[in-house]
């Protein structure tokens, strides 16, 4: 007879097999998956192409500040995976943008971009322009983190404040010794993405063994953007987004910062690109944050490091109150 936590833990894994094999599919652009608020499209050129970033413009709920907060995701996450750090800060009176970068989610696919965090900075610098907005807070988490560090030290003088969720980029991987991928490998790789692979990886990797039912919507919105009708669009910029985060790190520069910086740290996590074919004398170097995270720290001039013991990658989605508090107590200060 199972005991009754092997009994739910049993009951989530049927219920979130049960939601894989509905397959959900969305569009090349995310159509059809449900974003928490309003989504809008900026529409502008770059590289000699039309293209179309999705966001959200969340108005503070509470007593307004003044003060904006500009949400950057990750690789394996968008815009609406924000969802409850959007309605904590706009309840504490913030305006919250929270964009779709190129090659992601609701955003444009293109057959050809030279991806570079400089031009995803310099895409989220033009939108807030167009916006209006002068000056803000960055939040950036997993590779969104690599994009608001390099962000930050392109126009300093536009940042206020930089907060960074489980940053990936703590490390240089290829310095480290793990093998280049070329894109053609990339996006092989991509091609054969699958609701049970990610899922398993993000259990492992991401919440050091647990599972929750409620991160299965983020594996379904994954997955379904993959396998949907822009399958092979999709799969071709995540190969191309994959060899700018190999080959731009941003840790030799985290000296430079000259704003007040927070890094919010599940020391739990082993997130490092490309431990998958590192040899295993390389990979056991990797992916450490409860190392990485005071490394960096130390290395910011400004840098303070809040650190949520046994969490992994996403604590704002794992303990998403115990996070918010952490992160308005420093945006108060």
């Amino acid at each position: 007879m199972l005991r009754l936590p092997a009994a739910l833990a049993l009951s989530a894994l049927l219920a979130s097999t049960a939601f894989a094999d509905q397959a959900p599919t969305y569009g090349e652009q995310l159509e059809g998956f449900s974003y928490p608020f309003p989504l809008k499209h900026f529409n502008f050129h770059s590289q000699g192409q039309p293209l179309q970033m999705g966001y959200m413009d969340v108005a503070a709920s509470g007593i307004a500040n003044g003060r904006t907060l500009v949400l950057m995701h990750g690789k394996n996450f968008c815009a609406a995976t924000w969802e409850t750090t959007i309605k904590a800060l706009s309840q504490a009176g913030y305006r919250v943008i929270a964009p779709d970068q190129i090659g992601f989610c609701s955003s444009s696919k293109p057959a050809h971009y030279q991806y570079s965090f400089q031009q995803l900075a310099d895409n989220t610098q033009a939108l807030l322009k167009q916006l209006g907005v002068d000056k803000a807070s960055l939040l950036g988490h997993s590779t969104g983190g690599m994009l608001a560090t390099r962000y930050a030290l392109l126009y300093p003088q536009q940042v206020e404040r930089l907060a960074l969720v489980n940053p990936i980029g703590l490390e240089d991987w290829k310095a480290l010794g793990v093998p280049y991928r070329t894109v053609d490998q990339w996006h092989q790789r991509e091609l054969k993405l699958d609701a049970e692979g990610v899922r398993n990886y993000e259990r492992k990797t991401y919440y050091d063994g647990r599972w929750k039912p409620e991160y299965e919507r983020w594996v379904q919105m994954l997955v379904g953007l993959n396998q949907g009708p822009g399958h092979q669009a999709v799969a071709w910029n995540s190969a191309l987004i994959y060899d700018m985060i190999f080959t731009q790190p941003v840790v030799y520069e985290f000296n430079n910062l000259q704003m007040p910086t927070l890094l919010l740290i599940g020391d739990a996590d082993t997130t490092a690109i490309g431990s998958d074919i590192a040899a295993p004398e390389v990979k056991a170097k990797l992916g450490h944050y409860k190392t990485l995270g005071p490394q960096a720290a130390k290395t910011i001039p400004q840098g303070e490091l809040v650190v949520f013991p046994g969490l992994g990658h996403a604590p704002q989605i794992e303990e998403p109150e115990r996070f918010h508090q952490a992160l308005l107590d420093w945006l108060k200060r």
